[in-house]
């Protein structure tokens, strides 16, 4: 399996990052993990990142609920900067929600691959990591 380049993780909440990261880690994945603690952050990054044309994240695993700015506010500003992204940026939202109206809300952004339960496993991540491969 050919490893992805960088991961993002933006969410709020510390010791799910932790595992995750550590998740991904062990199972070597990719070759660097960026983590942001709300969608401001994030998208800030991103812009960042399009403005001096370095590399972007290959996938970004995305909270909905958090401060500042939350998954769905994330989205719409990542609407608005998407066709400057030289790469296709797989996002997944990840929550512990398992609301339908949350479900459905993700599955309406064109940007979002797809909605995942916390917490993730590591032979999902696999799967992720595979199918962002295909659609290169």
């Amino acid at each position: 399996m050919t490893k992805l380049n960088s991961i993002c993780i933006i969410d709020d909440d510390d010791i799910y990052t932790f595992l995750l990261k550590k998740t991904l880690k062990k199972i070597d994945i990719c070759n660097d993990i960026k983590t942001y603690i709300n969608g401001s952050d994030g998208i800030q990054k991103i812009k960042a990142l399009i403005e001096n044309n370095e590399p972007l994240p290959d996938l970004i695993l995305l909270d909905i609920n958090m401060p500042i700015l939350d998954g769905w506010e994330f989205l719409d500003e990542f609407e608005k900067i998407k066709d400057k992204c030289k790469n296709k940026i797989s996002i997944y939202v990840v929550s512990s929600s398992i609301s339908i109206a949350d479900i459905n809300k993700a599955k309406q952004h064109k940007e979002v691959t797809d909605f995942l339960t916390k917490p993730i496993e590591a032979d999902t991540l696999i799967k992720i990591c595979e199918h962002h491969n295909q659609i290169q």
